[in-house]
């Protein structure tokens, strides 16, 4: 019993300075990035501030290494890899994973750190008020998801589309230097009860959203022409963050496969083009069948 209680208090300091570490390399840096953030915002200039964004996306790198790296230091190796493509910093990628949990993010941004471009999310608009990070989330231009319910676009008809223009708004940016945009096409985290009432026809997965990824292909179709399928299985329990902070997990396994995206599938307007959303959805769904027999093999 003794030795039961100390492991648990031993996990907790674990955990206590992994979140100290976290939030002190997340003040000062972020604090740093808004410096050139705002020099970004003052100087109108194209190439300086695609320069500029390029010594944000280091500073953001830089923001994960130390997170990564301590918490390798604090619990070892959490994280493994069970396959894993040639990758290039010099290429555009599109980057579709499951979710099933916050910590996800995290370890994606281990895994793919300096190996690909920097990682973005689509984000939702909430998110920019969260502390120090939404800030440094917008001056990264991550693209900022606003949706509106039914109930909404039935009262405001004119506001159906738009939060898909904003998105493609937000790809152009991207435009300018080698990107990697990460989409979580189940729209929220997996959960049994989520599975149920989608009645998903997939054991492991809910059922994939392809508007994100349509927008995407659209906006940039010129460059970002491969997809990484990513699947991030934990064996024996989806930690929280807090289990993820103090260590108390098993292992994150990832499997990465590199898909060249097909050329029918490049520079279609998703909103108007009803062939292109049909032929979209049955990739999508061909890629998650695939996903989701790779997750029976981890939980079976």
């Amino acid at each position: 019993m003794q030795i039961c209680y100390f492991c648990v208090m031993i996990q907790n300091v674990k955990g206590i300075l992994a979140a100290l570490v976290f939030v002190t390399n997340t003040v000062v840096l972020v604090s740093v990035l808004l410096v050139f953030a705002l020099l970004k915002l003052l100087l109108p200039i194209p190439a300086i501030r695609v320069l500029l964004s390029k010594i944000l996306v280091f500073i953001a790198e830089s923001w994960i290494t130390v997170n990564s790296t301590v918490h390798r230091w604090i619990h070892g190796p959490k994280i493994v890899i069970d396959e894993m493509p040639e990758l290039s910093r010099e290429q555009w990628y599109l980057v579709v994973a499951n979710h099933q949990s916050t910590v996800d993010i995290p370890v994606l941004q281990a895994v793919f750190n300096k190996k690909i471009p920097f990682l973005k999310f689509f984000l939702k608009q909430q998110l920019i008020w969260v502390p120090f990070l939404g800030l440094a989330w917008w001056a990264l231009d991550f693209p900022f998801m606003k949706r509106f319910s039914r109930e909404t676009l039935a009262k405001k008809p004119h506001l159906k589309g738009k939060d898909m223009e904003q998105t493609k708004k937000s790809c152009e940016k991207f435009k300018h230097f080698p990107t990697s945009v990460i989409n979580f096409v189940e729209g929220t985290r997996f959960t049994p009860e989520k599975h149920q009432k989608q009645q998903s026809p997939y054991q492991y997965l809910l059922k994939p959203k392809a508007g994100g990824i349509g927008f995407v292909m659209g906006a940039m179709g010129c460059q970002m022409k491969t997809l990484l399928l990513v699947t991030i299985a934990y064996p024996v329990k989806v930690p929280t963050v807090w289990e993820y902070l103090s260590g108390q997990f098993k292992a994150a396994h990832i499997r990465c496969e590199k898909i060249v995206i097909p050329d029918t599938l490049l520079n279609k307007n998703y909103l108007n083009d009803e062939k292109f959303k049909t032929e979209l959805f049955k990739w999508s769904e061909n890629l998650w069948y695939k996903q989701d027999g790779r997750l029976k093999s981890y939980y079976e």
